[in-house]
């Protein structure tokens, strides 16, 4: 894959909405802009975290241990329905700035995002130290840009439509789809064992 494939694939991944991409759009709602941006190189520390040792032995462990796949899924989709089930009981907006998504939240919720498993074993493995610390670096680079998007959208959203009840719907429809994103995992992960 050439590197304009790999900038092309590494970036529509990352624009798919999923876990991490919700946290954020829910985070910029919140926040605002610029505080939400904080919560950036938890994202970063979350798939480098995943992704890094994924690109260097992942293949090889992962044949040595088909187990973990469905595992690695399960533990996400209960990661990710406990965030739903979390974000549907806040019972309102709160003050400007609360922060019902904490970096933390982002930083697992990264770790654990099916994703990195994509990214670590199939788009960035490549046969030379030099062209895996490229593709890392291109990686890094989009995942700070495709973040900036997702909680600038938030943001965006929330200061079009104003007010604490729109925060409130915005929320409740980011758990419903965090949900579906939760149901798929879990059955993926139970039709795998």
């Amino acid at each position: 894959m050439g590197p304009l494939e790999l900038a092309a694939a590494i970036f529509a991944l990352l624009l798919t909405p999923g876990p991490t991409n919700t946290l954020l759009f829910v985070a910029g709602t919140e926040r605002g802009f610029p505080r939400v941006l904080r919560l950036i190189p938890a994202e970063l520390a979350g798939y480098l975290a995943t992704v890094v040792p994924l690109t260097w032995a992942g293949a090889a462990l992962l044949s040595r241990f088909p187990e973990a796949r469905p595992a690695i899924a399960l533990a996400a989709g209960l990661w990710v329905a406990w965030l739903a089930i979390r974000l549907w009981r806040l019972p309102s907006a709160g003050p400007a700035g609360s922060r019902s998504v904490s970096a933390r939240d982002v930083f697992v919720t990264t770790l654990l995002n099916p994703k990195a498993l994509i990214f670590g074993l199939v788009l960035l493995p490549t046969s030379t130290l030099a062209g895996i610390l490229a593709n890392l670096g291109q990686f890094a680079a989009q995942i700070v840009v495709v973040a900036t998007l997702w909680a600038g959208s938030g943001a965006l959203i929330a200061t079009r439509t104003g007010g604490a009840r729109s925060v409130i719907i915005l929320r409740r429809v980011a758990a419903v789809w965090l949900g579906v994103v939760s149901a798929t995992l879990l059955a993926r992960a139970l039709g795998a064992a």
